[in-house]
């Protein structure tokens, strides 16, 4: 079974939003995260593939058939809300087993599956429960339980973890990855947290103004991204224009900077991506004899503007001039500076 969009073009009256000329597929077993910022056509596509409109141009097919036309009910798909968009008159177990009855399920198969999707989110011994009485963990665990519940070809989660506690977001990702792999089916995360498409999904597609400006596993996404936006969307980004001097040497408002430029011509413009990890804190700052850029590594000495503390890391500021360096680290002692090696600058298209 897969999933595919195929030159995919909706745009709204109003000329906001919206999406153009979007291509990909997700096929059975694959869990895809499609991340961008507000408005930029992610709960548009989700709408597309659900039925709840049609492209203007373009084809969607599930399972090798056009579904232009095709109401959302005849599509085959479990859809798991945001809201979690439980019937509150209805017990646990009634709603969970409410789509086998409208496709006339008998009645004692009904509940036979439906106590079996109970058990498998955790939730056995709610069944007599109504939803009301449930925390917000538990209704998101119902809502997966009912929308699996009927084997449907593909699985659509629209923001489903947003409205829970971070204690409970972790959770409920691994829950959901594994029920997903378990049963074997192709799944559509739309999410606006970074943390969790990353960490779910096997591959994420950037969607930015409308447009699809990636498409990547996740490690390959944060590594390489295509260009500055889809860097500064995934994960935290230092981000510095600059101007190629020579094959090993990036000239910005930093300075210059030693990295790896032989695939770009002498004098292009670009942007470098120095993600916070890579920064190493510099106890003291070193001598006029090793400190600036040399061949092995980049130095930079500047004053600490800010130092949070985040558990594990710790996340700092250092400024140079206008210029904020942005680093983590376990280490909780004096910065003076920060280095950078040359393998961990990556060079963008501006």
């Amino acid at each position: 079974m897969t999933i595919r969009f195929e030159n995919v073009t909706y745009r709204y009256a109003d000329g906001k939003g919206g999406l153009t000329d979007i291509n990909f597929d997700v096929k059975t077993g694959e869990l895809l995260a499609v991340i961008g910022p507000s408005g930029s056509g992610k709960s548009t596509l989700l709408k597309l593939l659900a039925g709840f409109m049609d492209p203007q141009q373009g084809r969607i097919e599930i399972s090798g058939r056009d579904m232009k036309g095709v109401a959302a009910r005849h599509r085959d798909l479990g859809i798991v809300f945001q809201s979690y968009a439980l019937f509150p008159h209805m017990t646990v177990l009634e709603n969970i087993a409410y789509p086998l009855q409208l496709r006339r399920v008998a009645r004692d198969e009904r509940i036979e599956r439906a106590c079996k999707a109970l058990q498998e989110v955790g939730l056995a011994h709610a069944g007599d429960r109504l939803p009301a009485t449930l925390s917000g963990g538990q209704q998101q665990r119902v809502a997966l339980a009912r929308a699996l519940v009927y084997q449907p070809k593909a699985l659509l989660l629209d923001e489903p973890l947003s409205a829970l506690d971070a204690s409970l977001r972790g959770e409920m990702r691994d829950l959901i990855t594994h029920i997903q792999r378990t049963a074997n089916i192709a799944a559509i995360l739309v999410t606006h947290d970074q943390e969790e498409a990353l960490s779910m999904a096997d591959r994420v597609a950037v969607i930015h103004e409308g447009s699809l400006l990636q498409l990547a596993a996740p490690r390959d996404l944060y590594d390489n991204p295509v260009d500055k936006t889809v860097a500064a969307f995934v994960g935290k980004a230092n981000l510095w224009p600059g101007k190629v001097l020579c094959p090993n040497r990036v000239l910005t408002e930093l300075g210059e900077v030693v990295c790896n430029a032989e695939d770009w011509q002498v004098g292009a413009s670009v942007t470098l991506l120095v993600r916070p990890e890579a920064v190493t804190p510099v106890i003291s700052a070193p001598s006029a004899a090793e400190g600036g850029t040399h061949h092995s590594v980049n130095y930079f000495q500047g004053d600490l503007v800010q130092d949070r503390f985040l558990g594990a890391v710790r996340r700092y500021d250092i400024a140079l001039g206008d210029q904020i360096i942005t680093g983590e680290t376990g280490y909780r002692g004096t910065v003076a500076g920060v280095s950078i090696a040359p393998d961990q600058v990556r060079i963008l298209r501006s």
